[in-house]
């Protein structure tokens, strides 16, 4: 069992920065590839970034939408997954959630554990 809880969300203004954190309970944190999922009002749920159980910056995959922007990192120390989000803009704004899979994939239903979500509005 895995509980996720996602911190860091707010409003920015286009262009800016923020750093989503994601904080793992359990054990087996570091056995587990982390994503990062989002969803905009009246769209699906998407795949935006995720990153290998034990967090090799060789294993990281994006969207292609975020691309060059925004870094996924972790800490399996502190049981905790990061999003750093560069060069924001307003089709970023979104609830972003974080997700735990026992296999690496973009498709959301690989997922067994998610967070509640956070809130990240950009204004333009």
């Amino acid at each position: 069992q895995v509980q996720l809880v996602e911190s860091g969300g707010g409003l920015v203004q286009a262009g800016g920065s923020l750093r989503l954190s994601c904080a793992a309970s359990g054990r087996t944190f570091n056995s587990y590839t982390m994503g990062w999922f989002r969803q905009a009002p009246g769209k699906e749920r998407e795949f935006v970034a995720r990153i290998r159980s034990d967090g090799s910056v060789y294993y990281t995959y994006y969207t292609d939408s975020v691309k060059g922007r925004f870094t996924i990192s972790r800490d399996n120390a502190r049981n905790t997954v990061y999003l750093q989000m560069n060069s924001l803009k307003p089709e970023d704004t979104a609830v972003y959630y974080c997700a735990a899979a026992q296999r690496g994939s973009d498709y959301a239903g690989a997922y067994k554990y998610w967070g509640q979500g956070t809130q990240v509005t950009v204004s333009s």
